[in-house]
């Protein structure tokens, strides 16, 4: 009974943690959400978070598929969705969730509120194969159903593209926040859409018309096996997660031995140790 009562006490603690986290910086914004034209009423309220839509975790997939199986690790604090085609994991706190083996971006990270997970409602409805479309003038969101779960990882991520972008993450920024980590691999997505860069994620980093444009190219780095989170942060960014915009080119500037990008392009963000420019 006393164990019982500690674990429960212990539950409770965590439940509050998480909810005044999420309490600091979100409100219920009257956010309304059909579902294949049904209005979709959860027992939490839904939140508008930065033009984000989260939803209660559990509701949203038991609509989706009324045979769904939740459970929550409170160790980890992870819940897991299993339905029939569809896997599921979301961490609190954790800036993206997995799906099938695919890792989706949550910039806000999930949080609890009202005892409830919440996830943003873009992130489920590709996990499900759903489409969503947002009116803003009503704050209404609008998912309609598609004909499979999202496909796997395993088939989804091309080997070789995760091997380098994931090397070159790792060789850049490593010690790196995992938003930093994102936008190195964004630099590089960003070049192969550009006409004066390559059009393969190996031919941009090994990229030597204009000279050596990675250092670890230089030094060998590349070659070091990358950590778990560079792994992570490349296949988020092959999922179309985005933290630096339009950027090319990024540096150090404290230990940068020229100037020529700070002074010849323009700066959009600096996330930890890195500026990025376009």
């Amino acid at each position: 009974m006393k164990k019982a009562m500690v674990f429960l006490l212990c539950l409770c603690m965590s439940v509050v943690i998480f909810t005044a986290d999420a309490g600091a910086y979100t409100e219920d914004n009257g956010v309304a959400l059909f579902i294949d034209g049904e209005a979709f009423a959860p027992p939490a309220p839904m939140i508008l978070i930065n033009g984000t839509t989260y939803v209660p975790l559990r509701s949203f997939c038991m609509k989706m598929d009324e045979n769904a199986v939740v459970t929550w690790d409170g160790i980890t604090k992870t819940a897991s969705v299993i339905s029939a085609d569809l896997a599921i994991e979301v961490t609190l706190g954790e800036e993206y969730m997995t799906a099938n083996g695919r890792y989706l971006y949550i910039p806000d990270g999930s949080f609890m509120h009202e005892n409830y997970i919440m996830v943003p409602v873009r992130n489920l409805a590709k996990a499900y194969g759903a489409a969503v479309t947002w009116d803003g003038a009503t704050n209404t969101a609008t998912v309609t159903s598609g004909g499979s779960a999202i496909l796997s990882g395993d088939i989804y991520y091309d080997q070789d593209d995760l091997y380098w972008l994931s090397r070159i993450i790792f060789a850049e920024s490593g010690a790196e926040v995992l938003d930093g980590q994102i936008g190195v691999g964004n630099v590089v997505m960003n070049r192969i859409s550009c006409d004066y860069y390559p059009d393969t994620i190996y031919d941009v980093i090994f990229d030597t018309q204009f000279g050596v444009q990675f250092s670890p190219i230089a030094n060998g780095a590349i070659y070091k096996k990358p950590s778990d989170q560079s792994v992570i942060a490349a296949k988020l960014v092959l999922d179309g997660a985005r933290t630096v915009g339009s950027s090319l080119f990024f540096l150090n500037e404290s230990i940068a031995t020229s100037r020529w990008i700070c002074n010849n392009k323009d700066l959009i963000v600096t996330i930890g140790g890195h500026s990025f420019y376009a």
